[in-house]
């Protein structure tokens, strides 16, 4: 997900790094089409002399940065996860966004970088359970990353993926974590085939078929996103093109109540 989000944020004009901070099992580069970086994350966190710069990679079909991480076993040999805020430090003034991608459960690869965030997005799965048993994984999964997000102050939101139900029971999955929780559902992104289909081509699926159901999906989740982070919201067509218009007659906002 960090690869389709970075490549959305990135569409819209916004300068952006993806980092790989899954150290143990890193597979950023591989959504990109990288194979074998020869200077990754993981020759950063052992080489403190080497400038971050040059182990970013720049993707063009997206616009994205990328800083990888190594596929050898024997990078990740004696890595030190608390340099890693350092090396994000570093790079962070350069991008509007710096989205760090950690390992599924307790994020001990990335924790070093919590107090340089804001934000910091839940991603379950629950194609990897049966959606009635979703309560208790839920409480397994999100209840600890929460508490360990709010210890570091970070605003923390939850998106859905590779969902193969829906309705009511969705629906009720929805408001459990918005109500119960008290946690923002800020995207819902259906199982999509195009999604693995686009990744064997080295391409996040946002770019490699903006009409695929996943794209649309996380389109609107991405646009939630700038809302929360930001506070803004992407404006639509019409909206814009009214903007144009009130501008040819010196009117510069739109009036109160205005809908569209």
């Amino acid at each position: 997900m960090t690869s389709n989000l970075s490549a959305y944020f990135s569409k819209l004009g916004y300068r952006v790094l993806a980092v790989d901070g899954d150290l143990y099992l890193p597979k950023l580069a591989f959504h990109f089409g990288i194979d074998n970086p020869a200077y990754n994350i993981h020759t950063l966190l052992k080489n403190p002399e080497m400038r971050t710069t040059d182990a970013i990679y720049h993707d063009q079909k997206t616009g994205v940065d990328i800083l990888p991480g190594s596929p050898s076993i024997y990078d990740i040999l004696d890595v030190d996860p608390k340099r890693m805020r350092a090396v994000v430090r570093e790079i962070l003034p350069r991008y509007n966004f710096t989205v760090v991608d950690s390992p599924v459960g307790i994020p001990f690869d990335t924790i070093s970088t919590f107090v340089l965030a804001s934000h910091q997005l839940i991603i379950i799965e629950i194609g990897r359970s049966p959606i009635h048993s979703t309560y208790r994984m839920i409480e397994n999964e999100i209840l600890k990353l929460q508490a360990l997000g709010e210890a570091y102050g970070l605003q923390v939101g939850v998106m859905i993926n590779k969902v193969r139900e829906s309705g009511q029971r969705l629906n009720d999955l929805v408001d459990f974590i918005e109500y119960s929780i008290d946690i923002p559902v800020l995207g819902v992104v259906p199982f999509d085939y195009k999604v693995p289909e686009a990744s064997n081509h080295g391409i996040p699926v946002v770019a490699y078929d903006p009409r695929a159901k996943a794209s649309k999906a996380i389109a609107s989740t991405g646009d939630r996103m700038l809302e929360w982070i930001l506070g803004r919201r992407k404006e639509g067509t019409l909206e814009k093109i009214y903007k144009r218009i009130m501008s040819l007659f010196g009117r510069k906002r739109i009036p109160a109540g205005k809908k569209f």
